[in-house]
């Protein structure tokens, strides 16, 4: 029994030692592309900054306030989602974290009386929700390591259309936000149309047009800009999600490696307390076979011993009678 269970605990301990290598491997291929990630991040933050910044001065110019992404609807009964979760699991909470806030927002919608709309980004987002049942607009999958600001393009073109169509009065943008290696959140924000204080809300107040001229006319220039804007905006958001996803998968896996660690240094201390049991219960039964046996060879020593005396002592008495 004891080398059956010995034999089942190897093989579990050599299972273990196989995926903690594999873990360990996905950890540091994680760590290595949260560096970069962090880049493209950074290298993307110049340019909203200064589409933003152009946008600031081209509204304090007093231009598109009739444009659909900056006119606030008087009523809202189709919200519309921009969902950006992964292409791959084995990252801890971090989809389930984003999938979860959009699906509490639409059911709060729902409680309003109002519709939704899903633009999904991950194949875990839309897996998640056609599993569900929710009705998916559009989905797109495949760039969620590395995004490129042509898929940003892409889905911000697809939102602009139901947005501009009026088929959605409002658009949320719903992502996984990065602070810092070790610390991200979720995000659940308006994207369409855009908020005065993301455009400047002072700057709206300012007529004088910053102190530039614009050339054509700044409501020409703002129309053209603002797509760009909204194709910035969610790029960037792309990016923050792809930074969050690698240090979310670079935790998990360091958790998962620890604690295949721990679970093997446990097997081991079983398989060797069964060893042990093993061997003392061999050694005991090594000695016990090694008495039984010096008992046997004693009690036919003292027989032999017993009948030499007897024949020694009937031939004494044979030698007295023929005396």
């Amino acid at each position: 029994m004891a080398g059956g269970q010995e034999r089942i605990l190897r093989r579990r301990i050599s299972s273990i030692d196989a995926t903690k290598k594999i873990t360990r491997a996905m950890e540091l291929i994680a760590a290595s592309r949260i560096v970069k990630a962090q880049g493209r991040v950074k290298a993307a933050k110049p340019y909203s900054e200064k589409v933003t910044a152009v946008i600031t001065n081209l509204a304090g110019g007093g231009a598109g306030v009739d444009h659909p992404l900056l006119t606030q609807p008087e009523q809202v009964s189709r919200v519309a989602y921009v969902v950006i979760a992964a292409d791959r699991g084995l990252c801890g909470g971090y989809n389930n974290n984003v999938l979860r806030a959009v699906e509490r927002a639409i059911a709060a919608d729902k409680s309003q009386g109002r519709d939704y709309a899903l633009v999904l980004s991950g194949k875990k987002a839309a897996g998640y929700f056609a599993f569900r049942g929710y009705e998916v607009h559009a989905a797109y999958e495949g760039f969620s390591d590395q995004p490129n600001y042509s898929d940003a393009k892409a889905m911000a073109e697809t939102v602009a259309e139901l947005f501009e169509n009026g088929e959605v009065q409002q658009v949320q943008l719903a992502y996984t936000r990065f602070l810092s290696m070790g610390s991200q959140e979720v995000a659940v924000e308006q994207f369409m149309p855009l908020e005065p204080s993301e455009i400047g809300a002072d700057a709206a107040e300012d007529t004088d047009g910053g102190g530039y001229e614009f050339e054509p006319e700044p409501a020409e220039i703002l129309g053209r800009l603002l797509p760009r804007y909204a194709e910035a905006r969610l790029y960037a958001a792309l990016l923050e999600s792809s930074a969050s996803e690698h240090a979310a998968r670079q935790r998990a896996m360091k958790a998962a490696t620890d604690n295949a660690e721990d679970l093997k240094t446990n097997l081991t201390r079983i398989m060797n307390r069964a060893r042990q049991d093993s061997i003392t219960t061999e050694i005991m039964e090594i000695v016990s076979g090694s008495e039984a046996m010096s008992q046997d060879d004693n009690d036919g020593l003292e027989d032999v011993i017993a009948q030499s005396l007897e024949g020694s002592y009937a031939a004494l008495a044979s030698d007295r009678n023929d005396a």
